[in-house]
């Protein structure tokens, strides 16, 4: 894909999947030291799990995909269906998990695989910044899918023509990345406390219209 259709790419995808506020357009300057100047492990994990997902459907249309959006009806994330040029039906399915402590287990493995059979799609990819269980490789391995962990995403960004790779960082880190957006009201959530014990959490701003909420990770302080 030409550069230029890149960026046009981008563009459609930003546009797609939510209309920013002038505030959320800003230039945002993490609260910790962070490099947005070039790719790494530390700030693919920080990308909020909605920016993973866009940087995911670039990353593909990059490659030459033609790429389909919908909802996958599960914490507000979206299933990603890859068809080849001229194709109405979805080769590939895609999903996406963002980083947490925790290695990503056969539970969302198995939610890929019953979409695959309903969308009689013969390939699977899910993408996490973190890493996988050695439970969810060994079911991979027999159900056509691929695991592409964070390590693996990075390499694969690599491989790409310096500018390419160099807009899907853009992309990634315009705006505000690092924080949640709610998935039910696809807005960006507010860092709240706990009366009882204190523990901090991210909040909906529609409350309590919207009581949906994320806990941060361990290295993603709200």
């Amino acid at each position: 894909m030409p550069y230029a259709a890149l960026k046009g790419a981008l563009a459609s995808v930003a546009s797609s999947f939510r209309r920013r506020k002038p505030s959320e357009r800003a230039a945002q300057s993490p609260p910790w030291k962070l490099d947005i100047g070039k790719w790494s492990p530390e700030l693919l994990k920080r990308l909020e799990w909605r920016r993973l997902e866009e940087l995911c459907v670039a990353y593909f249309e990059a490659l030459g995909f033609t790429t389909r959006v919908s909802p996958s009806g599960t914490e507000g994330g979206a299933d990603i269906g890859l068809h080849a040029e001229g194709s109405e039906s979805a080769s590939i399915v895609v999903q996406c998990r963002a980083w947490n402590a925790y290695g990503i287990g056969i539970k969302p493995l198995l939610s890929l695989h019953a979409l695959m059979s309903a969308r009689q799609a013969g390939e699977g990819v899910m993408v996490s910044s973190g890493r996988f269980t050695q439970e969810a490789k060994a079911f991979a391995a027999k159900q056509n899918i691929q695991l592409i962990d964070g390590a693996k995403l990075l390499a694969k960004i690599a491989e790409l023509p310096p500018e390419k790779a160099l807009a899907l960082l853009r992309f990634a880190t315009d705006g505000d990345f690092l924080t949640p957006t709610c998935p039910s009201c696809a807005i960006k959530m507010i860092s709240r406390q706990s009366t009882q014990g204190g523990r901090k959490f991210w909040g909906c701003r529609n409350y309590p219209r919207c009581k949906h909420i994320i806990y941060p990770t361990a290295n993603a302080p709200a």
